[in-house]
């Protein structure tokens, strides 16, 4: 029996991200992503005009207001949320099929979706912090990519989510990059060696 850092299990392990706007997360999990192929963001569905740079199907699925509002209907979604205006929503099928393959999937997600899944997912729950409010005005401000009426309204909800944080497992503050990269990678390293989770070791194994 020889086991690896990560990816020993037949169905893979399921992770709930959320932090502030501004705060790292996407890069971050990209790194994980990079350093494990046992590991998949999910992509969530929205209804926000996209962004320079994003592509479709990789960073959202991006649908029309009327799509989704029929896949709710349908309960095609394991959360949704609307912020800022746009709809949010996690696929149900797609995060399913990834963790039959053995992935473990990250739902990179608003604290309201998290907080609708709390209760009602086996996962594993992770709150990344900004060093500060005012640090994370200033890397807003850097972004170049909103008004700062629409950034005064992130820093605002962000003092919200704060408030939430200690209701998720895990909490990481992202004030250096590579700090917080280990921390999280310890978490999920951790989270799969549980003893758990060791009988479908030997099961993907044989």
């Amino acid at each position: 029996m020889k086991q690896c850092l990560l990816g020993n299990l037949k169905k893979g392990l399921l992770f709930v991200i959320s932090a502030p706007a501004g705060t790292g997360k996407t890069t971050l999990v990209r790194k994980l992503m990079e350093e494990f192929s046992c590991i998949t963001e999910s992509v969530s569905c929205t209804t926000r005009a996209v962004r320079s740079g994003e592509v479709d199907g990789k960073d959202y699925f991006f649908i029309s207001k009327q799509e989704f509002n029929d896949r709710v209907l349908k309960k095609d979604f394991l959360e949704h949320a609307e912020v800022f205006g746009d709809q949010y929503g996690t696929s149900r099928s797609f995060v399913e099929t990834m963790r039959l393959q053995g992935k473990h999937v990250i739902l990179v997600i608003d604290t309201q979706g998290a907080m609708q899944l709390k209760n009602q997912l086996d996962a594993v729950f992770i709150f990344l912090r900004p060093p500060s409010l005012e640090e994370l005005r200033v890397r807003l401000v850097k972004r170049q990519t909103e008004t700062s009426e629409a950034i005064e309204k992130r820093v605002a909800w962000a003092a919200h989510e704060l408030t939430i944080a200690d209701q998720y497992d895990y909490q990481v503050v992202n004030d250096n990059l590579d700090v917080a990269y280990l921390i999280l990678r310890s978490i999920i390293i951790a989270e799969e060696h549980k003893t758990c989770h060791f009988q479908q070791f030997f099961t993907k194994k044989g």
